[in-house]
């Protein structure tokens, strides 16, 4: 190529990229296309074309235009940090990952590709380690409101929404106006239970990009918290016009219309959510769980694991306080004063099944020799540990856990964690086996007539006496106490239930 020729492509070239950081993206385009007429492995025309339509929505297209520039010149870490970008468009994480690595390779200071990097490990459920990309990121550049945003969905995603709002605190700081961070930021004050104030996020946000489903859907779900019910409704259906085939919207607008007392709707709601998750492929477990206690369906024998861990993971912040200041909770005293009744001394190897939070922990360790409990949600564990009155902890389901004990148990106690489970023969069963002879078997159930248990409404099974006394016989237990007890409230209304003691 002459030397005129050369000139000539430089001038082009100049010419694309003061459109592009114009955001004439049309006009960058056809020039980038020109230069590559006349010099079809001219680098930056190929990368910088690959980034224009990534930009117009063509990641396929951007991939095989990058992918091209790379192989003419593989050293420039800026264009392995787009090949991710675009990676990531598709939903290519891992290969997108493999991408910033090697742009952190070539150039170890970058922060955007550290930034990247975290959002590739958060899609690839890989939380923790995405915020330790997103810090180097924010040590390489400050402000970096875009780093602290994501950083804070990531802590979200970790259960930790009071550094999460911290993060997007700071993100906000370096750009006010930033739609993203301000939903985030209401996400956190919705888990941190400051409904009023992440409303006012959501509207802040919205305000911004009244286009922001996901603010919409946010929204809802505080409305819905703060019992208006009818507003939350409003909010579910404007987030599900802009996103209409978002399942887990259908399944809170589902809730809604329940509460509202509106439940051929609500059925209609969840079946629309069954629909979309059962086309993605996806788990249709707790939907079908939410029909069967509408009557839609048969009950499964107990409710999915998935669902009660995200129930109690999404708890655990704030349980005690829900627990007493809400529910008025009352099952840990009913059990305590059910093992004083039934003459019972706490000794020994004590067994908390479903622990939680640690509810129970305080009458069971001034006795026992040693304190283990069990629970699905690892972060409702996080706050038992916080107690100290464990010897041992275990996240696991409770029938898995029992599976794998040694017997030797003085006191199995298992507080509000049966309204989980229909089917309770498997778990009496294990019980059995791991108590010593002349240990106590301690737990409480919500109530039902008949010789059974059913999925009520609540989305909680309630059991009878009878089937109680029946799996007693069943698994060689005495009963020593069956007695109705007030567990809770719900909505002002005293949930009366029932709590036993059997020995072994």
């Amino acid at each position: 190529m002459t030397q005129a020729g050369k000139q000539g492509i430089t001038t082009l070239l100049q010419q694309a990229v003061a459109h592009h950081q114009a955001g004439r993206l049309a006009h960058a385009r056809d020039l980038y296309r020109a230069v590559l007429a006349e010099a079809p492995c001219q680098f930056d025309a190929l990368h910088l074309l690959g980034v224009v339509y990534r930009q117009q929505g063509d990641a396929a297209l951007a991939l095989e235009l990058i992918g091209q520039a790379i192989a003419v010149n593989p050293a420039q870490a800026t264009a392995h940090c787009n090949l991710g970008a675009a990676l990531q468009d598709l939903g290519r994480s891992a290969e997108a990952l493999a991408s910033y690595d090697e742009a952190l390779r070539l150039h170890p200071g970058y922060a955007m590709a550290f930034a990247n990097r975290g959002n590739a490990l958060r899609k690839l459920g890989r939380a923790q380690e995405a915020v330790g990309s997103y810090d180097r990121a924010l040590a390489l550049r400050s402000p970096y409101p875009e780093a602290a945003c994501n950083r804070a969905a990531a802590l979200l995603d970790l259960g930790q929404p009071q550094a999460a709002l911290a993060s997007a605190e700071r993100a906000l700081a370096g750009q006010p106006r930033y739609a993203q961070a301000l939903c985030v930021r209401a996400n956190a004050l919705y888990l941190l239970r400051r409904l009023r104030d992440a409303v006012e996020g959501y509207d802040h946000a919205l305000a911004l990009d009244p286009k922001m489903a996901e603010a919409h859907a946010g929204r809802a779900m505080a409305l819905h918290r703060l019992r208006r019910f009818d507003e939350a409704l409003r909010s579910d259906d404007r987030a599900l016009a802009l996103r209409p085939e978002n399942a887990a919207t259908h399944a809170h607008r589902a809730a809604t219309l329940l509460a509202l007392g509106r439940q051929p709707e609500a059925i209609a709601a969840y079946r629309s959510a069954r629909r979309m998750l059962a086309a993605q492929g996806a788990d249709t477990d707790q939907v079908d769980f939410a029909l069967a206690a509408l009557g839609i369906g048969a009950a499964p024998e107990r409710a999915p694991q998935a669902y009660v861990k995200a129930l109690f993971d999404g708890y655990a912040g704030h349980f005690d306080r829900h627990l007493t200041e809400v529910l008025d909770y009352r099952t840990p005293a009913a059990i305590d004063a059910a093992l004083r009744q039934a003459g019972v001394d706490i000794k020994g190897d004590v067994l908390d099944l479903g622990c939680g939070t640690g509810l129970c922990a305080p009458f069971l360790r001034s006795g026992a020799a040693s304190l283990v409990g069990v629970d699905l949600s690892e972060r409702m564990l996080d706050k038992a540990r916080e107690g100290g009155l464990y010897d041992r902890l275990g996240c696991a389901d409770i029938v898995s856990f029992l599976a794998q004990e040694n017997a030797g148990i003085d006191l199995v106690v298992a507080a509000d964690v049966f309204v989980y489970f229909g089917d309770l023969g498997e778990v009496f069963a294990h019980v059995a086996r791991v108590l010593r002879a002349g240990g106590a078997f301690c737990f409480s159930t919500e109530t039902c007539e008949g010789q059974g248990f059913v999925l009520q409404a609540s989305n909680r099974y309630a059991h009878s006496p009878a089937y109680l006394r029946t799996l007693a016989a069943a698994h060689g237990f005495q009963v020593a106490l069956l007695d109705a007890s007030p567990l809770r409230s719900e909505n002002g209304v005293t949930i009366i239930g029932q709590v036993a003691v059997f020995r072994a």
